[in-house]
């Protein structure tokens, strides 16, 4: 058997409890009474997809119908693929630890599309035809994807049956309910294709023919066979009644997100600019305190992890997160479990959710500023001013922190050396007043500032701005690095060719379908890692295949250009987004969602305004 032939050779690789299963809250079914099985393939290492919380959500949404297996599959490290092709064993699922090829679904969640390559080897590791052209016409398995990458899924067309568009909580199961049904009926892979076209959510590329002109631009994207012009994505009205597991599945070795998530709100209300997830995850929604308070203590006590974490875009917007932390500390403290909230503020953080948050135990705090100058934090739209980041650092050194984190974005649009000398100057603030408060323990402080480059994103105010050149980026970090003056402020600096290339995919169309095969082929995978991607791959591809890079990285694209992904409805207008990016140009904010209704569009899926006393 497969499992005897994996286990024989655990112990010749790092890490081998990524690849034998077995842990505490795993579901393993009998076969017999399974109907429709799912492959949920998380494309990197188990490290990195066992701390995905939509993963775990589907997981156990799916596991609960009793006849439907949902199992988890990860990229192996190389050395266990190395393994896996000398000894001939496919890439199989950790609970049954059956070939992928076996199952009918083969479902993989986009969450950043340096994993692209990564998908293509998987599959190819299945036995499965990588191509979707290839894949005959029996129904199964069928490779399907969901995530927010799926905003603009034309980079992979080539090699998908269908994407599943936004939230997943109801679709999913619609979309098994469906092929059961009519697998049971002989139905061949077309059919069923075309019937799932039908769902609201569920698309379809290969129902679409896309044209092009002659600079190189889309022209249009034409259904055909009955599926729709444009294809919507599904939205969770009611937090408190979305399914939520109560138990997740214990790693055996430590994990990048090693804690229990409970998810405490969907969407965003602060609209900055360049932030995808802002926009892809409207409307707002919150879930009350009790469900919130429930869901933490069922994970806690089924799981046994010591850290809970408040998990969404912007915690500190919960409207009532206080009366949440209340609650939860009752629970906690007791049981010396760490709360923790990832996603704050800082123009609202106060010192009384710091005295919560830090009840149990301290570690640094990370606020993201974004930008070094007001200015400039003003096109982005990031409601945030230099006087409330030093309010909140204030706040945080009288509470006892000595390590303080800094986000910030290098290349934004109209962006200055003055505002990359800003971000300098701001760490350099902090610093100065760590220094100027009483009873300081001098020479503890650290101040780390992280600058990743700035990549436009479909669904955003910026999708039509063109992401700095290469060698633009690279200047402008050494503007950076001297600007620095004092040792008490560290800084990271992403390399500028990886933020490329996600600019490329981001925004890229069906073409790039070959230029990601020849990656694939040539070696490429696990891109997302520093030690893996190899830029020389990538170029040599778009040379290959007569496609420029920067055609679509570094290029202005007017309002009325044809985007790849007009056919697909995030639920937020582009007329919306046109008015947002005329505003940054322009340097004027737009008040967060709670404070006015900017009228993007996405409170259509409500039927009501998102907040009391708002538009409709």
């Amino acid at each position: 058997m497969l499992k005897e032939q994996i286990e024989q050779h655990l112990l010749e690789v790092q890490r081998p409890s990524r690849y034998c299963g077995g842990e505490v809250g795993q579901i393993v079914k009998d076969k017999s009474g399974v109907d429709v099985r799912f492959a949920f393939c998380f494309p990197d290492i188990y490290d990195v997809g066992m701390s995905h919380l939509g993963m775990k959500i589907l997981y156990s949404l799916i596991n609960e119908r009793e006849n439907y297996w949902c199992e988890r599959v990860f990229a192996p490290w190389p050395d266990m693929e190395a393994v896996m092709q000398r000894e001939g064993i496919p890439l199989y699922a950790l609970e049954s630890m059956d070939p992928v090829g076996e199952f009918d679904f083969i479902g993989f969640t986009l969450q950043y599309e340096m994993s692209y390559t990564t998908i293509l080897h998987m599959l190819a590791m299945a036995d499965v035809p990588v191509l979707q052209s290839e894949r005959g016409e029996a129904i199964a398995p069928l490779v399907v994807a969901g995530g927010p990458c799926c905003c603009n899924p034309e980079p992979l067309a080539d090699f998908f049956d269908l994407f599943i568009l936004g939230e997943g909580e109801e679709i999913n199961l619609e979309l098994m309910d469906l092929y059961k049904e009519m697998r049971d009926q002989g139905a061949t892979r077309s059919e069923f294709l075309r019937a799932a076209a039908k769902l609201p959510g569920i698309y379809v590329p290969s129902l679409y023919d896309v044209t092009y002109n002659a600079d190189g631009t889309v022209q249009s994207v034409t259904p055909r066979d009955g599926a729709p012009a444009v294809i919507t994505k599904r939205v969770m009205t009611d937090m408190d009644k979305s399914y939520y597991p109560s138990q997740v599945v214990v790693p055996f070795i430590e994990i990048v997100h090693d804690r229990v998530s409970v998810e405490v709100l969907r969407g965003c209300i602060r609209g900055c600019r360049f932030c995808q997830a802002g926009f892809l995850y409207r409307p707002f929604r919150e879930k009350s305190v009790d469900v919130i308070c429930e869901q933490g203590k069922a994970l806690c006590t089924n799981s046994g992890y010591d850290e809970l974490s408040l998990s969404s875009l912007s915690t500190s917007d919960h409207s009532r997160i206080e009366g949440v932390l209340d609650q939860l500390l009752e629970y906690t403290a007791e049981r010396h479990i760490n709360l923790s909230l990832p996603s704050l503020r800082i123009d609202n953080f106060s010192k009384s959710v710091l005295d919560k948050v830090t009840t149990i135990r301290k570690s640094g705090l990370t606020f993201a500023p974004e930008a070094g100058t007001q200015r400039l934090r003003d096109v982005i739209n990031k409601n945030v001013t230099e006087d409330e980041v030093m309010r909140t650092c204030r706040i945080a050194f009288e509470g006892g922190y000595t390590q303080v984190k800094l986000y910030f974005m290098m290349g934004l649009p109209t962006e200055t050396d003055e505002d990359i000398i800003g971000i300098a100057d701001l760490a350099q603030k902090v610093v100065n007043l760590f220094y100027d408060m009483p009873d300081r323990a001098k020479g503890k402080l650290q101040v780390s500032i992280s600058t990743a480059t700035f990549v436009p994103k479909p669904f955003t105010p910026f999708e039509f701005e063109p992401q700095a050149e290469k060698s633009e980026i690279l200047r402008k970090q050494d503007v950076l690095r001297r600007a620095i003056k004092s040792k008490k402020i560290k800084a990271s600096m992403h390399i500028s060719d990886v933020s490329q290339m996600e600019a490329v995919l981001a925004r890229g169309d069906r073409r790039l379908g070959a230029v990601l095969y020849d990656v694939w082929k040539d070696g490429g995978r696990l891109d997302s890692w520093d030690e893996f991607f190899k830029a020389e791959r990538w170029y040599a591809a778009f040379e290959k295949n007569g496609l420029d890079p920067a055609f679509y990285a570094n290029r202005t694209r007017p309002y009325d250009e044809v985007m790849p992904w007009d056919h697909i409805d995030y639920m937020v207008s582009k007329a919306f987004l046109i008015r947002e990016n005329e505003r940054a140009h322009q340097g004027i904010p737009t008040p967060s969602c709670r404070e006015h209704c900017g009228g993007c569009g996405a409170n259509k899926c409500l039927g009501r305004p998102c907040f009391p006393g708002g538009e409709s």
